[in-house]
């Protein structure tokens, strides 16, 4: 809850404006209605861990030259008390200020006060969010693919939350439509073959061909036997998708936890179905005048509801005109309805029914073009789609062994899944990697994700976190113990190394903000590096067994703080802070 980085951003903002009004008060200034100071940190701090504009931006105003008013603005500002030390002019009339030992020590002491809830905030407090991520279809096992996806969502769930959010995980499975009925074809095939020859029953030529189909019709035989070659049609696939479906989904959950990852739910689109609650999602969209009828189908009118949508975005008519929009099919002639329609239905479920103050779904880049498609379609049911739905989208993984493609795995001669991957690196080495920028395609090097050195950054911020418990136990057992902040003397804490590492603590609030805000959570891997590049250069920079006692135990209290945050970082990827490597 203590934002240290915001709280000296507030006070420098605080302190020119007092500055301000007492320079109008002594007739120094004009006086004017002036928005607040903004205040930014410089890129190169040597100038001023803070600065503000408020001079340049004011200047028009006051009809005086920048570095004019920003000197009246030093001459009166009023630093005892502060976080700051001093204050200086630079260049067109910057005001840069100095942090004062105060500030550095109010860090060190939220990072003790707080200890495992440093970094949480309350800025989504009241806010009901779900996360809806990974969401595979429950016909094959688990690709390698979902990895990243499932990371990325977990992640982003769990920063989410640190901001104050009520979080709510879920995943979203097909078990409708044309993909299940595709997969019933196919296990039909296979286990017809086993019974009847497979020169004698035909494979469809659109159906899945793994080898896990095989082993599922295999065991279909195994508890039913020949009992289902003569059953209708109907009936066979009822029961053939059934029993895969039963033996996949399981597996699915299986496969995730060991991936570290638990939903709060597993929503079957069975469920809108069987419920009417698709039926009922088309209706409603007829009664707002959204559909239409044309060669038997329903079709909803997705390239009017997108054009208007576009319209009020500011896009002119000539380039909405290019992109071609085109309507979608609801219902088919047949009576069926679409997926789209079904998925439609499953996100109004989670607006009007489950009350969601916002949806955040992690999909492949592949799906771009159904987006704002989606969007509409809700803002046609007065949802506000547009506002309440964002979509993340992941670029592809490659994999690369010693700098080659990798698409088979070595164990078992396919397509590398989920297990496969994680049989060959830690979970905790996948969950780091595959935590990277979302929109960035990714190079994942499975040799690097093994090396245990610095090149490897997972390796590098948890022997961080390992080197300062070892520190801490070696230094217990010579009697001596982590001070509490009361018996620090932060004054010794005065070097450049000991100064940027606490600035890299204050840091981590701000890194979550921004995780949030961006729907990025690889800001925490960014900044873990970050943090431990700090720490390891403080450690070999300055000493502490065997110094003064006084600067030992000041020096200890930072080495433990920074340990605190990089649990608290690695927790948030779901990442394990080793005590010993």
């Amino acid at each position: 809850m203590i934002h240290m980085i915001q709280n000296a951003k507030d006070q420098v903002a605080q302190l020119t404006m007092t500055a301000y009004q007492a320079a109008v008060a002594a007739g120094k200034l004009p006086e004017a209605e002036l928005q607040r100071a903004p205040v930014e940190i410089p890129k190169d701090t040597k100038n001023g861990d803070y600065t503000t504009t408020f001079a340049l931006a004011c200047s028009k105003a006051l009809r005086m030259p920048p570095r004019n008013i920003a000197q009246i603005l030093l001459d009166s500002l009023v630093l005892e008390g502060s976080y700051f030390s001093s204050a200086e002019i630079a260049g067109p009339g910057f005001l840069n200020f100095r942090l004062d030992r105060k500030w550095y020590a109010d860090v060190m002491a939220a990072v003790e006060t707080e200890g495992d809830e440093y970094g949480t905030a309350d800025t989504l407090k009241g806010k009901k969010y779900m996360v809806e991520f990974v969401s595979a279809n429950p016909t094959g096992p688990m690709h390698m693919g979902n990895a990243r996806g499932g990371v990325l969502g977990d992640t982003l769930a769990a920063v989410l939350a640190q901001c104050g959010a009520e979080v709510w995980r879920e995943f979203y499975v097909n078990d409708a439509g044309n993909q299940i009925e595709k997969f019933a074809n196919s296990l039909e095939a296979r286990y017809l073959q086993m019974i009847l020859g497979e020169e004698n029953v035909p494979f469809p030529e659109d159906g899945y061909h793994g080898d896990d189909i095989r082993e599922l019709a295999r065991a279909f035989h195994a508890v039913h036997g020949d009992s289902y070659k003569d059953a209708s049609v109907e009936e066979r696939h009822a029961a053939l998708a059934k029993f895969g479906l039963d033996h996949n989904i399981p597996k699915m959950k299986t496969d995730l936890q060991r991936y570290k990852i638990n939903y709060d739910q597993w929503f079957f689109e069975s469920q809108l179905h069987d419920s009417g609650y698709v039926a009922e999602t088309v209706q409603q969209l007829t009664d707002n005048g959204w559909t239409y009828e044309k060669d038997g189908a329903l079709w909803l009118k997705t390239a009017e509801i997108m054009a208007e949508n576009m319209r009020k975005a500011g896009k002119k008519q000539a380039d909405i005109d290019k992109l071609e929009l085109k309507d979608d099919v609801l219902r088919r002639a047949n009576g069926f309805y679409t997926y789209f329609a079904a998925d439609i239905a499953y996100h109004r479920n989670k607006f009007a029914v489950r009350g969601f103050d916002k949806v955040i779904n992690i999909w492949g880049a592949d799906h771009h073009g159904h987006v704002a498609r989606l969007k509409g379609a809700l803002d046609a049911l007065d949802l506000n789609g547009t506002e309440r739905l964002d979509i993340v989208l992941m670029q592809l993984v490659k994999l690369l062994r010693d700098g080659q493609v990798v698409k088979m795995s070595k164990r078992t001669g396919k397509a590398i899944s989920l297990n496969d991957l994680l049989d060959e690196i830690p979970v905790d080495a996948a969950r780091w990697f595959f935590n990277a920028k979302p929109d960035t395609q990714m190079d994942f090097d499975l040799g690097l994700a093994v090396r245990e050195d610095s090149e490897n950054p997972i390796y590098y911020v948890e022997y961080a976190h390992a080197r300062i418990c070892s520190l801490l136990r070696n230094m217990e057992s010579e009697g001596i113990r982590v001070p509490a902040m009361s018996e620090v003397d932060i004054s010794l804490l005065s070097g450049e190394t000991e100064e940027a590492l606490i600035k890299q603590l204050s840091v981590f609030c701000e890194e979550i903000r921004l995780a949030a805000r961006d729907y990025d959570p690889s800001h925490i891997n960014r900044y873990l590096v970050e943090l431990a590049g700090c720490f390891h250069r403080f450690y070999n920079a300055c000493r502490i067994k065997d110094e003064a006692a006084n600067v030992a135990a000041a020096r200890l209290k930072l080495a433990d703080c920074t340990r605190i945050v990089l649990k608290n970082g690695l927790r948030l990827i779901g990442v394990e802070a080793p005590e010993k490597m």
